[in-house]
């Protein structure tokens, strides 16, 4: 440093002082700070301020000077022997730079704040709560307002906190390590919420990496920016007391649940720079909609920070800080709680399956392969190109256990959409021979990711709170939905992908056709209560090529839409719970676009409204009557009463509930209208037609049964007695008993 005067009365020896100015000195809390002098009575001061030209330790109430310090090395660094003292004694440092001066605590001379029980179940794997002490945590010490950072870095030579507040200067703020588990912690007195930093590690040959993220931190910056925020714990206020009292019983698995899928950034748009919703602003009008059209929970995708607006969300980095794009972690809390107090549930996807590869993230993080597999046929996802957690770490699942449960804990969501679950199942997946390494039993199975989401479904269910986890799973894995005390992955529910191929395969088909692939629509139910399903018409099928549901129907405009309101029809009348992305629910024409906001205007055009009120009411009647819901996910609340009818390309079917009201499902998936159709039920009496998909009001062409009809007693389809009805073209009408 210029003009600096230096004094060699240092009691380190040179190399010392050259390694702590280069920022290779491996255990900075044993120089720097306020120390005993073993070899003679007394003390010495020694900083690292980089900068400075003098400095003085001073009482620190009085600000009297104690002592100025010498400055050993041009660096910046200073000392003081000081004799006075025969007690450990406390002090600021008075800093004098150029042009300025401040008086701030040593961070050096404050003690460890990590717990040993803590640090034990983070390296077990069995932490919970490592979100409260990892990351930046603002706490006072001893009086003193501050940050404690604390991060995993076992390899490291080296960890810095870098900011603003220190010129991003990695020799500054260097960290304590805790050697046994390799975690990392600094206290660094007046850090105040809102700044921004970053790690700077160095690996263990002493080579600096890119900056990184930190993988605890509860907010980040907003994108392309990619350093973490200082935030405190959450201090909303919450008024769902009576939802969360209450959930355990209104998400039971007889209730109903009829999810509308939300990709938060594109659902609407504000003004002609096409600005993202804020929560709040979603708290306003998406709470109001999804009353309007009944359903029972939002499903938002993605929520956690993320880098690229591509990835939807599905490639998180900062995976405990909800997205800054649209808004704070109060506001979230705030838009949860008023869906909860209009009794709408909220589910979040969660993606513990992978990670991307950004230099700021979790990829080589201390140098080495920390949260990821070494070896590429382990660690490495060909199609996403992501990398996959190495579930086999304690402290990894430590920290994904935590996230679950911090999603749960402090946002008060209602569940989780488990992402990409068979992924993480097999080690083969979209892997060919030779690319993968098997299990220690020579299986597929990857074993620690079994473990991995059977500890956090377990954790979730001993709660005891009713909120949910849900599995994307698209393969025959056994028992995803059992308890794990049976054997079993213990999920609530497991997305029926296989009803969901088979049926859009179906309903693609010109109807001439259907009569060949009858099993199509039918083969679901040989397995429909094996496990408890949700029905996903997901952001999945309408996005790369696929097309919109509507441009997935043949024929020409009415055809499309009467064949997708007989869809919708078959899909709610069918054994399983529900799920809409947004924009099906009034036939979005164009495929999905993640940069732009659904195509409102659609519903200036009368076929488009009536593809939304047939939702609407296709809901509302999915919620009234128990037959619907009640036995979704058991065998006896199903009957086939015509299943065979393939030329016709008819089914019809009877959901039953538990109090013996019985639901009758005609559904007609040809272009003919069939007047004076016959079909067997199980009691007399009167059967209102409560559902007609081709009723005008859906921009249907009115053809039906004027309310209803009365049972006649002619058996028929093996039923005592039987109604004779029209059933238009392209239809589905829902019967009730009366």
């Amino acid at each position: 440093m210029k003009n600096l005067r230096t004094e060699n009365t240092s009691l380190l020896a040179e190399s010392a002082l050259q390694h702590l100015a280069q920022g290779v000195f491996e255990d900075v809390f044993s120089v720097l700070g306020l120390h005993r002098i073993e070899s003679e009575e007394g003390w010495v001061v020694r900083a690292f301020l980089p900068g400075a030209h003098s400095v003085s330790a001073v009482h620190p109430e009085t600000g009297r000077v104690i002592a100025k310090l010498d400055c050993v090395h041009e660096s910046g660094i200073f000392e003081r022997k000081i004799r006075r003292y025969k007690k450990h004694f406390r002090y600021k440092l008075l800093v004098q730079y150029e042009s300025s001066s401040e008086c701030i605590e040593d961070p050096y001379t404050f003690p460890s704040q990590l717990v040993g029980d803590e640090l034990y179940l983070f390296g077990e794997g069995n932490a919970e709560q490592c979100y409260r002490w990892m990351g930046a945590t603002p706490r006072s010490i001893d009086g003193v307002d501050g940050t404690l950072f604390v991060v995993w870095a076992p390899a490291a030579s080296r960890v810095s906190v870098v900011g603003d507040f220190n010129y991003w200067d990695g020799r500054r703020h260097r960290m304590r390590k805790h050697p046994a588990n390799g975690i990392w912690e600094l206290f660094i007195p007046g850090l105040a919420v809102g700044c921004s930093y970053k790690y700077e590690i160095a690996d263990q040959s002493g080579a600096v990496l890119p900056l990184r993220a930190d993988p605890y931190a509860r907010r980040m910056q907003h994108p392309p920016q990619t350093a973490s925020c200082v935030t405190g714990q959450l201090s909303y206020e919450w008024g769902d007391q009576e939802w969360m009292k209450n959930r355990v019983d209104w998400q039971r698995v007889d209730k109903p649940m009829s999810v509308y899928e939300v990709h938060a950034g594109s659902w609407r748009r504000k003004d002609e720079g096409g600005r993202y919703l804020s929560y709040l602003e979603f708290a306003d009008e998406l709470i109001a909609y999804v009353l309007e059209m009944g359903f029972t929970h939002i499903q938002f995708m993605p929520l956690s920070e993320f880098p690229f607006d591509g990835s939807w969300g599905y490639q998180p980095v900062g995976l405990f800080a909800p997205s800054i794009r649209f808004g704070t972690a109060e506001e979230l809390c705030e838009l949860i709680d008023r869906c909860h107090q209009n009794n709408i549930g909220v589910l979040l996807d969660w993606v513990p399956g992978h990670f991307p590869t950004d230099e700021h993230g979790l990829g080589r993080f201390d140098g080495t392969c920390l949260y990821e597999h070494e070896d590429k046929r382990q660690g490495y996802h060909p199609d996403w190109n992501t990398l996959i957690y190495n579930y086999g770490r304690g402290e990894v699942v430590s920290f994904l256990l935590s996230n679950a449960l911090y999603w749960l804990e402090e946002f008060h969501f209602d569940g989780l959409r488990v992402d990409a679950v068979a992924s993480m199942l097999y080690l083969d997946y979209s892997r060919e021979e030779g690319e993968w390494i098997p299990n220690q039993y020579g299986g597929r199975e990857n074993l620690e990711a079994i473990e991995l989401l059977k500890k956090v479904n377990q954790r979730v269910a001993q709660r005891g709170d009713g909120a949910l986890v849900i599995a994307e799973e698209s393969t025959a894995w056994p028992g995803v939905t059992r308890p794990v005390e049976q054997g079993g992955l213990g999920f609530g529910y497991k997305w029926n992908m296989g009803w969901m191929n088979d049926s859009l395969k179906y309903i693609e088909r010109d109807p001439i056709h259907r009569q060949y692939h009858h099993d199509d629509m039918t083969f679901s139910l040989v397995y429909a209560f094996d496990e408890s399903f949700v029905l996903p018409l997901s952001h999945d099928e309408v996005v790369h090529g696929k097309g919109s549901l509507i441009n997935k129907m043949p024929g020409d405009d009415w055809q499309r839409f009467a064949n997708l309101r007989a869809y919708y029809g078959f899909t709610w009348a069918h054994p399983g719970k529900k799920l809409l992305f947004m924009g099906g629910e009034f036939a979005q024409s164009a495929e999905w676009n993640h940069d732009q906001s659904l195509d409102w205007h659609l519903l200036e055009h009368e076929q488009h409204r009536g593809i939304q009120s047939l939702v609407a009411d296709l809901n509302r009647v999915y919620r009234e009557l128990p037959a619907l819901h009640q036995r979704d996910c058991r065998g006896d609340g199903f009957e086939w009463v015509q299943v065979n009818r393939r030329e016709q390309s008819i089914f019809a079917w009877l959901r039953l509930g538990e109090d013996g009201s019985a639901v009758l499902v005609v559904c007609n998936l040809t272009p003919s209208t069939h007047h004076g159709y016959r079909v067997g039920v199980p009691v007399a009496g009167h059967w209102s037609e409560r559902v007609n998909t081709d009723a005008q009001i859906y921009g249907g062409g009115n053809q039906g049964n004027q309310g209803g009809v009365t049972a006649q007693a002619d058996p028929w389809d093996d039923r005592p007695h039987s109604l004779e009805i029209t059933v238009p073209a392209l239809s589905t009408l829902i019967f009730v008993s009366e």
